[in-house]
């Protein structure tokens, strides 16, 4: 089914709008969420919370791209429970080390977390991503908004950890550049 059907089942209040949003994005979904939490149970919750979330929000919302609406949403979740998991117990996660090495980038000694939240900040940051060439934004979306680890980024764009690396420390360069040049830093 088509999005823009899925998303008339929505405005039309039927319930079947779930079980196809289910069919063509819950696997894509449970993935945002295991990403980060690396639990089947806590990903399967925040799949069904995202279920949940996108019933309340639409309508009134139509949003232009299902997928990556329901992937914000998911992610969402899934860094509510990572952050309620390690406050519980202080390991050294993949979401941590992301903020970590965002933190220099986007931060002057605020939360790095609150900082990338803020919508216009976030408008620029896509602005900029749209000048770096394919491969080396998709590393960079695939670490700090999937937040994969570099081993398995290596694996799916046939590179070695070490490239990853260097691709990362070098579009987060290009970032801080970026943003001092409008102003954020």
């Amino acid at each position: 089914m088509e999005d823009r059907e899925i998303l008339d089942l929505y405005f039309a209040r039927n319930e079947d709008a779930i079980r196809e949003t289910d069919r063509k994005y819950g696997h894509y979904c449970f993935t945002v969420a295991w990403n980060i939490l690396f639990d089947n149970e806590d990903s399967q919750e925040c799949v069904n919370d995202t279920w949940n979330q996108t019933w309340q929000l639409i309508p009134p919302q139509r949003p232009n791209r299902l997928q990556y609406f329901l992937a914000r949403i998911t992610r969402g979740f899934a860094l509510n429970c990572l952050r309620t998991k390690t406050r519980e117990k202080r390991g050294g996660g993949e979401y941590e080390a992301a903020l970590g090495e965002l933190e220099a980038v986007l931060s002057s000694g605020d939360d790095p977390a609150a900082s990338f939240a803020a919508k216009e900040l976030a408008e620029t940051i896509n602005r900029f991503l749209k000048k770096v060439k394919d491969r080396d934004r998709n590393v960079f979306v695939r670490r700090y908004f999937y937040l994969e680890s570099a081993a398995k980024i290596a694996k799916r764009y046939g590179l070695t950890e070490s490239n990853v690396n260097v691709i990362l420390n070098r579009v987060r360069t290009q970032l801080k550049e970026y943003l001092q040049k409008e102003g954020y830093l």
